[in-house]
């Protein structure tokens, strides 16, 4: 047996000592039925029959998903509680005051799991536009007549929001908050709101109802197969806007990089079976295939920097 190999099964076996008869928690800091807890849970069912150890889903909702976080970053890092959460984790300082841990430092980045793109919808009327160029013209014409609906302060849809009015050159329009992406987007259906940057998934019934109009889809470098007459944000004159939602796992800090590396090499193979490529693209989403704790955190370190930047932009502040 190689060094590495051993010194690796080394760290692994007392941790599997320990956790021998007890279940693994994979924490949901959302409610049961959201894309979290769903994704979550495909993935705790793969890693349940393939490790042939119970990974259980335990809800712990609230808090813009902090209580969850908190109970994980709480917790010992002898690999038998993770986190599954979103892009929001990285925000939590942002929006939330006397945050009980740090995002970044208290926690071990595992592997991304999927990456779900955002879609930029309005009223049909309210929007007075029917193409993305039309739109921008409209706003910078006139920014105060359009406001975006968001899921909530801090989220992707609202970052998203952020950047896009201010690389058209409409800072002045209006950015509002709701509890939630389904109180949000109905604003829009009922007309009280012109816009939002919604989830693909959310916002693709709707559109194809003709309820809301589809304008351009943010974080993908392709037209999306689902709705192949949308253009793409950088297809439609606006480069540099690369916000998207995406969804990963972490553990507690402290937790042995052996650890960390065996369950990212799982993650990313359950992730290249076809019935979960399947059931993700059926929520909007693509699988994230090839991350590493490694490559996790650099991209944590790059979003904290580009998300920050559009936060000191906003006015972003804890509550």
């Amino acid at each position: 047996m190689k060094r590495r190999t051993m010194l690796a099964a080394g760290v692994l076996l007392p941790l599997a000592a320990r956790a021998q008869g007890r279940p693994v928690r994979l924490v949901v800091p959302a409610a049961p039925g959201g894309a979290i807890d769903v994704i979550g849970r495909l993935y705790a069912q793969r890693l349940s029959s393939r490790a042939g150890q119970n990974w259980v889903i335990e809800n712990r909702a609230g808090g813009n998903n902090t209580i969850g976080a908190a109970e994980v970053a709480r917790s010992a890092p002898d690999g038998t509680t993770f986190l599954v959460n979103a892009d929001i984790h990285l925000m939590g300082t942002r929006v939330v005051r006397n945050l009980p841990y740090d995002p970044v430092a208290d926690f071990t980045p595992i592997a991304r799991l999927a990456t779900a793109p955002l879609l930029v919808v309005g009223h049909p009327e309210q929007s007075r536009a029917r193409t993305m160029q039309e739109l921008a013209a409209a706003m910078r014409r006139d920014p105060r007549h359009y406001t975006f609906s968001t899921s909530g302060a801090g989220s992707m849809a609202h970052l998203a929001a952020e950047g896009l009015k201010r690389a058209i050159g409409a800072d002045d329009a209006v950015v509002a908050h709701y509890r939630g992406t389904a109180p949000a987007i109905n604003d829009v259906v009922a007309g009280n709101v012109a816009l939002m940057v919604a989830p693909l998934l959310s916002a693709q019934p709707l559109v194809q109802a003709g309820r809301l109009r589809a304008f351009a889809l943010i974080g993908a470098a392709t037209r999306s197969a689902a709705m192949p007459d949308v253009p793409t944000i950088a297809e439609a004159g606006i480069p540099g806007i690369d916000f998207l939602l995406w969804y990963a796992v972490w553990g507690p800090k402290g937790l042995p990089a052996a650890t960390a590396d065996t369950l990212a090499r799982q993650l990313n193979e359950i992730g290249q079976e076809a019935e979960i490529a399947r059931r993700l693209t059926e929520m909007g989403a693509d699988a994230f295939t090839s991350d590493t704790p490694a490559s996790f955190a650099a991209f944590i370190a790059q979003e904290n920097v580009k998300n920050g930047r559009i936060a000191d932009l906003a006015g972003i502040q804890p509550e």
